[in-house]
C-alpha cells in the first residue's frame, strides 16, 4: 500500500498537530489545568507522526529538486548518488509513519513465554527443535535480553521433545510474536545412514508474560501433584519429590516443572507459564467469535499453520506467510532473524492499515 492512500489521515493529523500548538499558547487554555492537560496529552500522541510526516514533505521535495539536478549532465552523477540516498530515506520514514498510524498493541513491550515442542519425525525433530531453540537464544542474546530455561524435556542425542523458555527485554513479543506456528525442515538427518532428506516440524509458540492481576485462578481449580524428577532414560535424579504437576481443571491446561532442586521452585514456574497460557486460552476463545475476513486482514495466520521451511540441501529459510526466501540459512539458524521479522512486521502492518481503511 503506497502512502498516498493514507494522505487524507496524514493531512488531518498534520493539521491538528498545528491547531493544539496554537491553543496550548492561548493563556485562556493555560488557566484551565483540565483542558491544558487533555490537549497535551493528544499534542504527545500526534508529535511522532506530525516529526515523521514533516521529514518526509521535506523529502519529497529534496527529491523532486535532485530530479531537476539530472537534467544537467555536469551534476548528473552526483544528483544519482544523491537521490539514492534520498529514496532510501524516503522509504524508510514511509515505513515509520504506516507503524506510527496504527495503535500500539500493548502486548508488544511484554516479555516472552517461549514454547518448543518436536513435531512429526522422532529424534530428528527433536534435534531440529534444539536447533530453534539455539537460533532464539542466540537472537535474544544480539537483541540484549535475558533467555532461561524454564523447563525441557531432552532426548538421548541432545534434542528435546518439549522445551520452555522465558525471554526478557524490551518489547520482545513484538519482535518473536510472529514466530509462532509449525516451522519444517527438510534435511539428512544425523540418524539416517542412507543418506536419504527426510521432512521433520516443530511447533513454537510464542505467550506474552502474563501478570497475575490479569488472570483470575480460583484455587479451587487447581489440581496440583508432585513427583520424583527423573532425567534422560528414566532414571531419578533426587529421591524426593520435588518435581511438579498442575491441572487447570476446567480448561484441562497441563503445567510441569521439574528442573529446579525445590518443590517451590519448580511451583513458580508452572504457575508462571499456567497465566500466560491460560490467557492465551481465553483471548482464543474471543477470537473465534470475530468474522473469519476480519481475522484473515488483521492476523499472521493460526498456530497450526505451516509457517516457515529450513531446506538444507538448497541452504533456504522460505516464510510461507509472505513468499519471503532467504538463501542465508546457516544465518538464520545462528539468530540473524531480523531480516524475516521486519518483512512479517511490514506485512503485518499493510494488513492492519487496509482494514481500518475499508473500515472507514
Amino acid at each position: 500500500m503506497l502512502l498516498k492512500d493514507l494522505e487524507e489521515r496524514l493531512k488531518f493529523i498534520y493539521q491538528k498537530y498545528s491547531q493544539l500548538q496554537v491553543q496550548l499558547s492561548d493563556p485562556e487554555v493555560i488557566k484551565d489545568r483540565h483542558l491544558y492537560s487533555k490537549l497535551s496529552k493528544e499534542y504527545k500522541s500526534l508529535e511522532p507522526i506530525y516529526e515523521a510526516y514533516t521529514k518526509y514533505l521535506k523529502i519529497q521535495k529534496e527529491i523532486e529538486d535532485i530530479k531537476e539536478l539530472l537534467k544537467s549532465k555536469e551534476f548528473e552523477e552526483l544528483a544519482k548518488e544523491e537521490l539514492k540516498r534520498l529514496e532510501k530515506e524516503e522509504e524508510s520514514l514511509e515505513k515509520e509513519i504506516k507503524k506510527l498510524l496504527l495503535p500500539p498493541d500493548e502486548k508488544d513491550t511484554k516479555n516472552v513465554i517461549l514454547e518448543i515442542r518436536a513435531g512429526v519425525g522422532g529424534e530428528e525433530a527433536a534435534l531440529f527443535a534444539a536447533d530453534l531453540l539455539n537460533m532464539y537464544q542466540k537472537y535474544a542474546e544480539e537483541k540484549g535480553w535475558k533467555f532461561s530455561i524454564l523447563t525441557a524435556q531432552k532426548t538421548g542425542l541432545g534434542g528435546y521433545k518439549e522445551v520452555i523458555a522465558l525471554i526478557e527485554g524490551k518489547n520482545v513479543y513484538s519482535k518473536l510474536k510472529y514466530e509462532s506456528g509449525v516451522h519444517r525442515v527438510q534435511r539428512i538427518p544425523k540418524t539416517e545412514a542412507g543418506g536419504r532428506i527426510h521432512t521433520s516440524t516443530a511447533t513454537v509458540a510464542v505467550l506474552p508474560e502474563v501478570d497475575e492481576t490479569e488472570v483470575e485462578i480460583d484455587p479451587k481449580d487447581l489440581r496440583i501433584e508432585t513427583f520424583r524428577a527423573s532425567g534422560a532414560g528414566g532414571q531419578y535424579v533426587n529421591t524426593t519429590e520435588t518435581a511438579v504437576r498442575i491441572t487447570h481443571i476446567p480448561t484441562g491446561i497441563v503445567v510441569s516443572c521439574q528442573d529446579e532442586r525445590s518443590q517451590f521452585q519448580n511451583k513458580l514456574k508452572a504457575m508462571k507459564i499456567l497465566y500466560a497460557r491460560l490467557k492465551d486460552y481465553y483471548e482464543r476463545q474471543k477470537e473465534e467469535q470475530i468474522a473469519k475476513e476480519r481475522r484473515e486482514q488483521v492476523g499472521m495466520g493460526e498456530r497450526s499453520e505451516k509457517i516457515r521451511t529450513y531446506n538444507f540441501p538448497q541452504n533456504r529459510v522460505t516464510d510461507h506467510r509472505i513468499n519471503f526466501t532467504s538463501h542465508r540459512l546457516q544465518d538464520i539458524l545462528e539468530g540473524k532473524l531480523d531480516e524475516i521479522i521486519s518483512a512479517l512486521e511490514e506485512y503485518e502492518i499493510e494488513g492492519r492499515l487496509k482494514a481500518d481503511l475499508h473500515q472507514v
